[in-house]
């Protein structure tokens, strides 16, 4: 059965993702952008998501469809049921000459809802940063950060493709940080482009991952939390949000909040990483 909280990317640094990711890529070459498009559709296909390809330059339909054709099995056959979509991306994003961040998102959504309605699992989008060589970039930027916000909950993953040969440095660190995830594609050869906030998450986890472990320690102030707040906060240390961990405690989201307050109160941190930290270091040092 399909875990339709995650999907399988088919991209090789990053071989699942949550649904509602927004995914960057800086590709060298068409090829590179072929393959890649390929590999993410083909995953989609073979999990019943219906995919959606905004073409434009460097990519001509018939390139894309061989590429695909290449890489996809029976691809023609979800070309005729509909499965995947090829659209223009000028007309897409430039309906009548006139860009609107809200007629794109709202088009996506719509897509999405009707894909839902004939029972695909999800949807899964790719696009071509064309705009680059455009007097657009302060609107598509703009759209990126709208596309981020509204891909929360939904069951929808998208792809943004920029070509390296147009992108300054400026420009790259702008687009990183709207996306989840940015990777880089030169003639085949893969990178993973971290942004401080992507490398604060990585902290994050580590963090959690140390404190889910050190639980079992004593740490400074363990003894101060009552034997409820011992169970949330190992809810908290796995990463749960509120709703998360009362579901699996049985109690309600409300009371999670009111012990997690409780527990930074008496431990005396005033963040979620610094509650984690003190959790880890703290039983390093009782150890």
């Amino acid at each position: 059965m399909i875990d339709e909280s995650r999907r399988r990317t088919g991209i090789a640094p990053v071989a699942e993702l949550s649904s509602g990711s927004h995914i960057c890529l800086f590709y060298e070459t068409s090829q590179d952008l072929i393959e890649t498009n390929s590999d993410y559709f083909g995953a989609g296909l073979k999990d019943r998501e219906f995919c959606v390809w905004a073409l434009s330059d460097p990519v001509a339909r018939e390139d894309a469809i061989a590429g695909l054709r290449a890489s996809v099995a029976d691809f023609d056959s979800h070309l005729a049921a509909g499965d995947i979509e090829l659209i223009p991306g000028y007309k897409w994003y430039l309906k009548g000459n006139e860009f609107s961040a809200q007629r794109i998102t709202g088009g996506w959504n719509a897509k999405l809802t009707d894909a839902l309605a004939k029972g695909y699992t999800g949807m899964r989008v790719s696009g071509n940063a064309f705009w680059l060589e455009a007097d657009l970039w302060k609107e598509f930027r703009e759209y990126e950060e709208e596309l981020d916000r509204s891909l929360e909950d939904r069951k929808m993953i998208v792809l943004c493709t920029y070509p390296l040969y147009a992108t300054s440095s400026a420009d790259l660190l702008d687009v990183a940080r709207t996306h989840k995830f940015s990777l880089a594609k030169r003639k085949g050869h893969w990178e993973f482009l971290e942004t401080p906030e992507l490398a604060e998450a990585r902290r994050e986890s580590t963090r959690r991952n140390g404190a889910r472990d050190m639980l079992s320690k004593p740490f400074p102030g363990h003894d101060l939390l009552t034997p409820r707040e011992r169970v949330v906060l190992t809810q908290i240390a796995k990463g749960a949000s509120a709703k998360e961990g009362a579901r699996a405690l049985g109690i309600s989201p409300r009371t999670v909040e009111f012990h997690r307050s409780s527990i930074m109160h008496k431990l005396g941190a005033r963040t979620l990483a610094e509650l984690l930290s003190k959790i880890v270091f703290g039983a390093s040092r009782e150890s």
